[in-house]
């Protein structure tokens, strides 16, 4: 590629925060839920290099032509690949692009095609703009993608704290994660973590109702707990996994779940999971044994625990039925009943209008783009 450089390129990265920074001299940004990609454009040829520096086109085959349309003939964009479903940003639909048949990919891009949100640009030409700052690059940018049709879009951004805060707390409806912060002074440095993320965080109390090994240390220690909520109906749901112990309470988390280990299977709510597999995904009920999309042929098997004991989690907010990453234990709540870990628990943020968002009312009629900020 005729490029100042070419891929791949390790992205810049960034670190979380509590709260948005005070002070002048910050640039704010939506945090976009998809899957962070850099484009490389040379003429007809373009690039796509996810955050791990492997090529994306085979994934999202449906964005090389706008893209090669729509940025100039030579340039290097950072951004993110998203996809919006019926409420908002669907990372679900992100990762069943992650398959090793082209046509199963190319139906589901034909179904739930993909947009490409652009929020930096690192060069244009010959020239080389890392070293330029982020204020001058947002310029330069906006130039570019002035008029950029769907599904390529620029990102919104704005200077005004009040206005990032208040992205925080309504666009979490539409799917989005956050909120970004960037000094407007800085450079682009790749692989350093530069940038500054405030995502959602809030808690749960959940069943704790099977767990899984460590790995290569099966039956000394635990490698995560399987968490549970009950639906309305009084079903038991599996909505993800707490899993950052030390060793030293792995240990002991053996011996402490021992006794639920007695008979669990018998009359466990997840007992049927293995037969139940292909009705569980088309009632969006998540199971323990479920295949990792991400991970192929990663073991999840897992352990039955009687489902008696209570915890309180830090997450950070669904997707779905379920925790979106990991969630982080906080403590046991053995004044907890079981059957009172319910979704109603869960603090629920109205869905923000997708067309304040993404520009559309019905996603399933158009591929939308986010409106500019100021």
């Amino acid at each position: 590629m005729r490029l100042p450089f070419v891929p791949p390129l390790v992205p810049m990265l960034s670190k979380a925060a509590d709260a948005l920074p005070t002070g002048d001299g910050w640039q704010f940004e939506p945090k976009w839920d998809g899957f962070r990609t850099l484009v490389f454009r040379d003429g007809d040829e373009v690039v796509l290099q996810s955050r791990d520096e492997k090529p994306m086109n085979r994934y999202f085959p449906e964005l090389v032509a706008p893209l090669t349309a729509t940025l100039p003939e030579g340039c290097v964009v950072d951004g993110e690949i998203v996809i919006v479903g019926a409420g908002g940003l669907d990372f679900e639909a992100l990762l069943l692009r992650i398959h090793p048949a082209a046509s199963r990919v190319k139906l589901l891009a034909a179904e739930a095609p993909a947009s490409f949100v652009v929020w930096d640009l690192l060069a244009l030409g010959n020239e080389d703009l890392r070293e330029v700052t982020l204020a001058v690059r947002r310029d330069r940018l906006e130039q570019v993608l002035a008029d950029a049709p769907p599904p390529v879009h620029l990102s919104p951004a704005t200077r005004d704290r009040t206005l990032a805060e208040d992205w925080f707390r309504r666009f979490e409806g539409a799917g989005l994660d956050g909120v970004m912060a960037k000094r407007l002074d800085a450079p682009y440095r790749a692989g350093e973590r530069t940038m500054i993320k405030v995502k959602h965080a809030r808690s749960a109390d959940c069943v704790v109702a099977g767990f899984r090994w460590h790995k290569n240390s099966t039956g000394s220690m635990v490698g995560s707990l399987l968490l549970g909520l009950y639906d309305a109906d009084g079903t038991l749901h599996h909505v993800g996994v707490t899993a950052a112990f030390t060793n030293a309470a792995r240990k002991q988390l053996v011996a402490d779940l021992a006794p639920l280990r007695e008979n669990a299977l018998e009359g466990h709510p997840w007992r049927h999971w293995a037969e139940a597999q292909e009705d569980a995904n088309a009632t969006g009920q998540r199971l323990p044994g479920a295949t990792s999309r991400w991970n192929r042929g990663k073991d999840l098997s897992w352990e039955p625990l009687r489902p008696e004991r209570v915890l309180e989690v830090e997450y950070d907010h669904m997707q779905g039925t379920r925790f979106r990453h990991a969630a982080q234990f906080v403590r046991w709540r053995p004044d907890k009943r079981p059957q009172d870990c319910r979704y109603d628990q869960l603090e629920v943020t109205p869905a923000y209008e997708l067309e304040r968002v993404f520009g559309v009312r019905d996603p399933r009629r158009a591929t939308p783009g986010p409106p500019q900020g100021s």
